[in-house]
């Protein structure tokens, strides 16, 4: 699992002795950060409103709402509840969480166990992707130290809608881990049916600072709405791709300029559920939910990519549209069949093939998904396309008017594409246009202007993995076959 460098404006909190070593065991941790205070549910309840500490995974939900909720769920039913830290990390791009784990994963344990111990819970459960080392990471970390809360640790698959907070308890319940059909709140029905506090890795690391320091010594730094620090994994064009530690309030300039970051273009801001700025909202944003959301983006998880110079927007952002079409559960109508509709329509105006039409056809089938999925999948892939088209006008007109902008993609913006899955792909010597594959797969095949069939350059989703070998196996011409991934 490689991690960035770690960087940081200010005081380093999170990374305090990361200047000095790679990783701090549990002795130097210690050493570094100080003894941990015994917290009573009250005392963390209000230290938690006072700091207005939120969730950094993306949604930003407040996490004392949440505390409070967990304890009057239990005691109103008499149940044991449990604590769960969201590690999984799953959005390519963000490494912060990878940071914690490897580096200082101390502060994760003792911010669960702070929680645990206030709510008298049952169990401490980490929920990390598979693929990198992060379970071993923290087996590690627990071998280190003497966890008073039973505490393990759970491997989920790295998939984008694996780290939603549904998904995660379906798979510590042994479910598949995907997004419910249905809204379930966790502190209602969470791990076995019980009331769960279910967090953000960067969250209980930073309550774990909070604890020690207290509301006036968090709020040393930071601006006075939204106190502390933040993790950004800061990577794109930057020349140097880094977690970085900086208060709320710095300007989003200075952390570029920190990680030799070159604008182009835009700026994606949140991750791929976020929002792109332009220059001139780049030049003058400051880091914070209110700062960013003021110049039409959103901090989202922390992350940054700065798209450079060089490269085709419309073409970087139809890559993501055809991941994340490929990464959603499958469950819904949105999901199953307007996400890949919505990233085909993106794909095609980024080709050039469909003039002064594809915007509007982008806009329409972005329109139709939002509002209306099983989770905030199709919301967050139709967010992300409509502000493609928003932030880059002068790159649609280019596309739209003249067939291109004249710059290759180069893959600034990263798609995971050896993990995802196999591709349909056409013998074009043998494909008579029949057209027999699309009646069979209309989700995943559509026919061209001559009648030939035509689908997005990206993995087949696992939920029409059937129609696809169907759609192979009718193919008069033998032309169609499903082809594994490049390595």
């Amino acid at each position: 699992m490689s991690v960035p460098p770690v960087r940081h404006i200010g005081p380093a909190r999170l990374t305090a002795g990361l200047n000095r070593l790679p990783r701090l065991d549990f002795a130097t941790h210690r050493n570094v950060h100080g003894p941990l205070p015994p917290l009573s549910v009250e005392d963390l309840v209000v230290l938690t409103t006072e700091i207005k500490l939120t969730g950094r995974g993306g949604a930003g939900f407040p996490f004392a709402t949440k505390l409070r909720a967990v304890a009057q769920q239990a005691a109103r039913r008499r149940a044991e509840c449990h604590v769960v830290v969201n590690a999984t990390e799953g959005e390519p791009g963000s490494w912060k969480d990878k940071m914690l784990l490897s580096r200082v994963p101390h502060l994760i344990l003792d911010g669960a166990l702070l929680a645990a111990h206030a709510l008298g819970a049952r169990s401490i459960t980490i929920g990390v992707a598979e693929g990198g080392a992060g379970a071993d990471y923290l087996s590690r970390a627990l071998a280190e130290r003497r966890m008073a809360v039973p505490t393990k640790v759970v491997v989920q698959p790295e998939r984008f809608i694996s780290g939603e907070s549904g998904a995660l308890v379906n798979g510590v319940n042994g479910r598949a881990p995907i997004p419910p059909g249905r809204k379930v709140l966790a502190a209602e029905s969470g791990v076995d049916g019980r009331p769960t506090l279910l967090s953000n890795a960067e969250t209980f690391a930073q309550l774990a600072v909070a604890a020690r320091l207290g509301p006036a010594g968090y709020a040393s730094v930071g601006i006075p709405q939204e106190p502390g620090t933040v993790l950004l994994s800061v990577g794109g064009s930057a020349a140097f791709p880094s977690v970085v530690e900086v208060p709320t309030g710095v300007r989003l300039m200075d952390v570029l300029r920190l990680c030799g970051g070159v604008i182009g273009p835009g700026v994606l801001v949140g991750g791929y559920h976020g929002a792109w700025i332009g220059q001139d909202a780049a030049m003058r944003a400051e880091v914070s939910r209110a700062g960013l959301k003021a110049v039409g983006g959103s901090l989202g998880a922390g992350i940054v990519l700065p798209l450079g110079e060089g490269t085709c927007p419309l073409g970087e952002a139809a890559q993501v549209a055809q991941y994340l079409a490929a990464q959603s559960a499958g469950q819904c109508g949105p999901c199953r069949t307007g996400l890949p509709d919505v990233a085909d329509a993106l794909a095609t105006l980024a080709n050039g093939m469909a003039g002064a039409d594809a915007v509007a056809a982008v806009r329409r089938v972005a329109d139709a998904v939002k509002g209306r999925g099983a989770c905030a999948h199709p919301d967050g892939t139709a967010r992300f396309v409509i502000s493609t088209l928003e932030a880059f006008p002068a790159d649609v007109a280019a596309h739209t008017q003249r067939g291109g902008c004249g710059n290759a993609v180069r893959g600034i913006l990263p798609v995971p594409r050896a993990a995802a899955g196999r591709k349909l792909a056409v013998d074009w010597a043998r494909c008579d246009g029949h057209g027999l594959c699309a009646s069979v797969a209309p989700e995943l095949i559509r026919l061209d202007g001559n009648g030939f069939p035509a689908f997005a350059d990206s993995a087949v989703p696992e939920w029409l993995e059937s129609s696809a070998r169907r759609a192979v196996r009718r193919c008069p011409a033998l032309a169609l076959r499903l082809a594994a991934p490049a390595r």
